[in-house]
């Protein structure tokens, strides 16, 4: 085999990235679909006036997530990976189904609360690393958070539409359609994992106090729970300051999306071609903490809402795709579904949140407040990226977790 084969993504390893990827997308679609409609739809809800109740709709699935993202990651490692993922989609699919009959703010809850206990991230990020050399890793874990950038980035879009069209009970229906498509995808185009990891077992402890795992899972968790309480005040944002019907929002939200993937490409690029993935992160947070502070201090105009929805997709984006790139060269191989697990718990603790945090705040303040306040907490991240150690892959392979090399 020549070096360029060694070197080139072998086509299992491909339609690995690819399959799972999908399966992101499918799962991740019926969570975002509700964001830019359900703060206005609620209202149409016996309970649904209440901010807070609303608030926790949106963040019930991460409370969830949170619960079960590491029991399922660990449950992973010993019982296969496919097995594990189907069983979350399977709950999620019956979630979506109570959702799709609620008929009253709780019931939605609950239905949102059911939805999340299929948590399955850990098991098929764990399922990617199995299913890919380390050199290509990075690539795939890059596919899986852009399908997820690119799935949020369509639900904006297609959101006020279908709802215009089948309306909240028909986004729920079609939810657990994707989660039943997504199970399919699993049992017959996801290759068959290799054995699990036979090396010695990581104590859980090492993972949960790693220093370089624990800085990242603050990102993942600060970044999707200012990404919740966005929305719970945006979609009324557009509505006051521009008068835009919720059917119009994608007028705003098509032509920020579609710019802010332009945007995020090259410095992708750059950042993997220069080695410059430290600068290129930290960038990104210093972008999405000046977002969140001019939205703070400007939100009473419609332009200045539109052009901050540009900027935080931009940086939403960019750091979505690097943040699973980054814990995968991190995360111990003997540890992989608990390392992953454990990031997944707070990317769902930022979800729930962000949801409920932002009701709140919104109902005894203002949507002002809600921006400051992530503005703030984008801080204190900024401040822990900012002191981020470096990676180097020859010493993942160790299980090494002191690094000097790739971030710079």
């Amino acid at each position: 085999m020549s070096d360029q084969q060694m070197h080139a993504m072998t086509r299992e390893e491909k339609r690995a990235g690819i399959s799972l990827a999908s399966i992101f997308a499918l799962r991740m679609l019926g969570m975002f679909l509700i964001l830019p409609v359900f703060a206005v739809h609620a209202q149409t809800l016996p309970g649904g006036t209440n901010l807070t109740l609303v608030g926790l709709a949106l963040g019930a699935y991460g409370l969830t997530q949170a619960i079960f993202q590491i029991p399922f990651g660990m449950a992973s490692d010993k019982f296969g990976r496919k097995r594990v993922i189907i069983v979350g989609l399977v709950l999620f699919a019956i979630g979506s189904v109570f959702a799709a009959m609620a008929t009253d703010i709780y019931w939605t809850i609950f239905g949102r609360v059911l939805q999340g206990a299929g948590a399955i991230s850990a098991a098929v990020t764990a399922l990617a690393a199995d299913l890919t050399r380390e050199q290509h890793r990075t690539k795939v874990m890059a596919m899986i958070g852009s399908s997820i950038g690119l799935v949020f980035a369509f639900s904006l879009v297609a959101a006020p539409l279908l709802y215009a069209v089948i309306g909240m009970h028909g986004i729920f229906w079609m939810t657990g359609g994707l989660a039943l498509a997504a199970i399919a995808v699993v049992i017959y185009i996801v290759p068959e994992p290799p054995p699990v990891h036979a090396g010695l077992r990581v104590p859980f402890r090492e993972v949960l106090v790693n220093t370089q795992l624990l800085r990242l899972n603050l990102g993942i968790f600060i970044l999707h729970m200012a990404q919740m309480m966005m929305f719970v005040v945006v979609p009324g944002l557009l509505i006051s300051t521009g008068g835009l019907p919720l059917a119009s929002h994608w007028q705003v939200y098509l032509p920020a999306v579609l710019i802010s993937f332009v945007l995020m490409v090259p410095a992708i690029i750059y950042a993997e071609k220069r080695q410059k993935l430290r600068t290129v992160f930290v960038a990104g947070i210093v972008l999405l903490l000046l977002t969140l502070l001019m939205l703070g201090l400007q939100s009473n105009h419609f332009y200045v809402v539109a052009g901050g929805l540009l900027s935080f997709f931009v940086a939403f984006n960019l750091l979505e795709a690097m943040l699973p790139s980054l814990v995968s060269r991190v995360a111990p191989p003997q540890a992989k579904g608990a390392a992953l697990g454990v990031y997944n718990t707070a990317q769902a603790l930022g979800l729930f949140m962000g949801g409920a945090l932002g009701g709140w705040i919104v109902k005894h303040y203002n949507a002002q407040s809600v921006f400051l306040f992530a503005a703030g907490i984008t801080l204190i991240w900024l401040a822990a990226a900012a002191t981020m150690q470096a990676i180097l892959p020859r010493q993942l392979a160790m299980n090494a977790t002191k690094t000097n090399d790739l971030l710079v």
